[in-house]
């Protein structure tokens, strides 16, 4: 396969960005015993980390839209890498909360430009299935890191887990200088790139289905450890196996979303995987507090939730592919105030005992995504996406 070693190099950086996004979630009940924090503050390094990741990647892509490809991606895997490395040194929660936030203003950069990347490296009709396969990497961070992370947190304490995350993020930045190819330039923004996104009903559209998915998918899976040990009975072990059903199921989900979409096209591919998420949370939310039925709708879930991000990447090149880095940028910035809202929203309920509500309350999100999905499609024009004018 053509540029398989670039695809690699940037599934690898997705799947080290996805670790470092979601990491705290798998080490809840760690942190929060051997810091003196409470759970719901332990989920606020998520929750904190998605608004600087919202705010900075729409800045940092802006900011270094002159900087070679290669060098940027590589060189913010690095920084991930020394992040983590302190992270497993510090002494406190104030420590921790600050080096987080430092290091993912850094890490909004990563999935936006591995997709604006991969659009620049294949060929047009290539590219939403090279898409889906470089974010399989968050679909394994979810399948394979999280439950390490949960295991090896449990096993070893979460300095050793945050420096295994390091020394990773430093393994992958190393595999991204090497395999990228040199020279590689996006189309240069502008702050008027951003008025013209924000002037397109369709794009504007898009980004908020981004932002409803996140939300909904966000919802559970930030306290799903934690409420499969408050309610359903459960220990780390049980958490990391829904942890892992996700991402397995995420992995399942990105690799059917691959074969089905240049038959089916993007936009029944996405409408069919919001449907998958809206059945997964319903199950989740009606069988809150039985192991059995949280485990069916996490994989349900699970099966469209990378699925249906790599779709939303797909559509934003396909609206406009000279202002791909902006809007993939804002789609990921979009992304995690998604996980802001989610989280945040959960966490809410979660502190005031309201268990069993967090699941219906991503039904709810995911409910108004399909609602914005089905308006995004009626503005199409003559079978095709409005486009911005430049």
């Amino acid at each position: 396969m053509a540029h398989l070693s670039a695809r690699l190099a940037l599934l690898s950086g997705n799947f080290i960005t996805g670790l470092a996004v979601l990491a705290p979630s798998g080490m809840l009940t760690e942190l929060s015993a051997d810091l003196g924090v409470s759970v719901r503050d332990v989920g606020l390094l998520v929750t904190y980390g998605a608004v600087v990741l919202c705010v900075g990647s729409p800045v940092v892509s802006w900011l270094t839209t002159r900087i070679g490809r290669r060098l940027l991606l590589s060189g913010t895997l690095a920084i991930l890498a020394f992040g983590h490395v302190l992270s497993a040194a510090a002494d406190s929660y104030g420590a921790i909360l600050g080096l987080r936030l430092a290091m993912l203003t850094f890490a909004a950069i990563y999935t936006p430009q591995a997709a604006s990347t991969m659009a620049l490296i294949v060929a047009e009709k290539d590219r939403p299935a090279a898409l889906a396969f470089v974010f399989l990497g968050w679909s394994l961070a979810i399948a394979v890191g999280l439950p390490l992370i949960t295991l090896f947190a449990n096993e070893f304490g979460w300095r050793g887990t945050y420096a295994a995350i390091g020394i990773a993020a430093a393994v992958s930045a190393a595999l991204n200088a090497a395999s990228l190819p040199g020279r590689l330039q996006g189309h240069p923004l502008s702050l008027q790139s951003f008025v013209d996104i924000a002037k397109s009903r369709t794009l504007m559209l898009i980004l908020l289905i981004t932002l409803l998915q996140m939300s909904g998918q966000f919802s559970i899976t930030i306290y799903m450890a934690a409420l499969v040990q408050q309610v359903a009975g459960g220990g780390p072990a049980a958490a990391g196996l829904l942890f892992s059903l996700l991402g397995a199921a995420g992995l399942i989900g990105n690799l059917v979303a691959t074969r089905i979409v240049q038959r089916a096209g993007v936009n029944r591919t996405l409408g069919f995987f919001i449907l998958v998420m809206t059945t997964g949370a319903l199950t989740f939310a009606f069988g809150t507090g039985i192991l059995a039925a949280m485990a069916a709708g996490v994989f349900i879930l699970g099966l469209g939730i990378t699925a249906g991000n790599s779709m939303q990447q797909a559509r934003l090149v396909a609206a406009d592919p000279l202002l791909a880095s902006a809007t993939v940028a804002l789609n990921t910035s979009v992304l995690y105030v998604g996980q802001a809202l989610g989280s945040g929203a959960a966490g809410f309920l979660y502190q005031y005992e309201y268990y069993r509500l967090i699941g219906f309350l991503s039904v709810s999100f995911f409910a108004l995504a399909f609602v914005v999905f089905a308006l995004s499609v009626s503005v199409r024009r003559g079978g095709k996406f409005e486009t911005v004018r430049h």
